[in-house]
């Protein structure tokens, strides 16, 4: 722009001669050039510009530091006319067909920096560290986990540890009050079984929480699936045996081998192992592991264990669903049945309660990122632990003891009369 203008200038030298700036005659000729301009309000600028077409590659205009002359006590170039310069966290985009000097600022993008003026292009953070709000600077990454210190860490684990010593006490009620018709009429094997496994479901919440290791993250999931496939198991063989502890009251039904030979018992063992044999070829396949997840979180290092083989995990939970599924649909066929037997309605709620909760699990789920996702997951685990506890073990304590009238053969036995005159 400065060396167009200049072509077209005309003057008289204090000398009287006529000077052309754009004439060829005059090649060695040099020229001091003074260019005024108000920049802005605080800058005055008188710039002294160099000019001759004696310098390298045919250039016929030359600014330079050493040669400007401020009117102001300014001693750097001040920034180019056409564009503002870009402050640190943008870079320069130069537009097709304008000039050098003029160019927009865009911030960096994602993870990326600009901690200088008028950079066109931005650094990239290292993948353990992050790029802070003005994208001036980079900052380590935050390591995070459900831990222990943490007041959701040591929520948890202290409900686990509560319920856990809680279903500790029903089997020692039931024990002491065993000869009582409701204890009797529970089948005590099936329920200290249940109660087991129950203790378990609520211990294997605990290797979630705390620094995780490939062992801790390996038991998480098989513990899990191995003793909830026990409770579930055991939840579907108290239905059957109630339904069937119905059926053989009918004089002539022919289902009472089946029932004191107790061969229902053996569906336990059985969708136990069958569990145990999918884990192991689960862990055969692909074992479970630390991961550190670098970008599900900005700012933060996620430490998570990764399941490995997804087909083989999914087998896993798919199993176990189906063996609640089938819990639930004979519990809920046999809740009206008559009162003496009203354990599947008890059965029938618990089992309701717990498809409700990993049914809104899966999608929260995947719907929420971070140590979050641990927490919802550990959550869901005591939550549907805690619903078959309450359901099925509570009402029963709460008769035992508070309500020692009713647990007594003499009630029973009416209850029981009533039941076969209606049928």
């Amino acid at each position: 722009m400065v060396l167009s203008i200049l072509k077209t200038i005309q003057l008289v030298n204090p000398a009287g001669d006529l000077v052309n700036i754009n004439q060829n005659r005059k090649l060695d000729t040099e020229y001091d050039i003074f260019y005024i301009i108000d920049f802005l309000k605080q800058y005055g600028l008188k710039m002294k510009i160099g000019f001759s077409r004696h310098f390298p590659s045919g250039q016929l205009l030359f600014m330079s530091d050493e040669i400007i002359k401020w009117a102001t006590d300014i001693k750097e170039t001040l920034p180019y006319l056409c564009s503002m310069p870009c402050r640190p966290g943008l870079r320069k985009y130069f537009n097709e067909g304008k000039d050098v000097c003029c160019f927009d600022c865009y911030p960096c993008p994602e993870n990326e920096i600009s901690n200088m003026t008028d950079r066109n292009q931005c650094i990239k953070c290292p993948e353990d560290e992050y790029a802070n709000t003005n994208q001036t600077n980079c900052h380590k990454k935050v390591v995070t986990f459900l831990d222990y210190e943490d007041p959701l860490g040591i929520a948890l684990a202290g409900v686990a540890l509560c319920f856990s010593v809680l279903t500790a006490i029903v089997p020692y009620v039931f024990l002491k009050h065993q000869d009582t018709p409701i204890v009797k009429a529970n089948n005590e094997t099936l329920s200290y079984v249940l109660l087991i496994s129950l203790i378990f479901c609520f211990i294997c919440s605990l290797p979630y929480i705390g620094h995780l290791s490939m062992a801790s993250c390996i038991l998480q999931q098989t513990m899990f699936a191995i003793v909830f496939t026990v409770a579930a198991s055991s939840v579907l063989v108290k239905t059957i045996t109630v339904v069937l502890a119905f059926k053989i009251t009918v004089p002539g039904r022919r289902l009472r081998w089946l029932l004191l030979s107790g061969a229902p018992n053996y569906i336990i063992p059985i969708c136990t192992m069958i569990q145990m044999i999918l884990c192991g070829i689960w862990l055969g396949i692909s074992l479970p592991f630390v991961d550190v997840d670098l970008h599900m979180v900005h700012g933060h290092i996620i430490i998570v264990c990764n399941n490995g083989s997804v087909i083989a995990f999914y087998c896993v939970l798919g199993y176990m669903g189906s063996l609640v599924l089938a819990s639930f649909i004979v519990a809920f066929l046999a809740r009206n049945l008559p009162e003496t037997f009203n354990e599947a309605k008890l059965l029938t709620f618990s089992m309701l309660v717990f498809c409700s909760v990993w049914i809104t699990f899966l999608p929260v789920y995947h719907s929420i990122k971070g140590k979050t996702m641990v927490v919802v997951e550990v959550f869901c685990i005591l939550a549907s632990s805690e619903g078959m506890l309450l359901c099925i073990f509570v009402p029963k304590c709460c008769i035992i003891l508070l309500r020692p009238q009713i647990n007594s053969f003499h009630e029973f036995r009416k209850i029981h009369v009533k039941t076969i005159n209606n049928i």
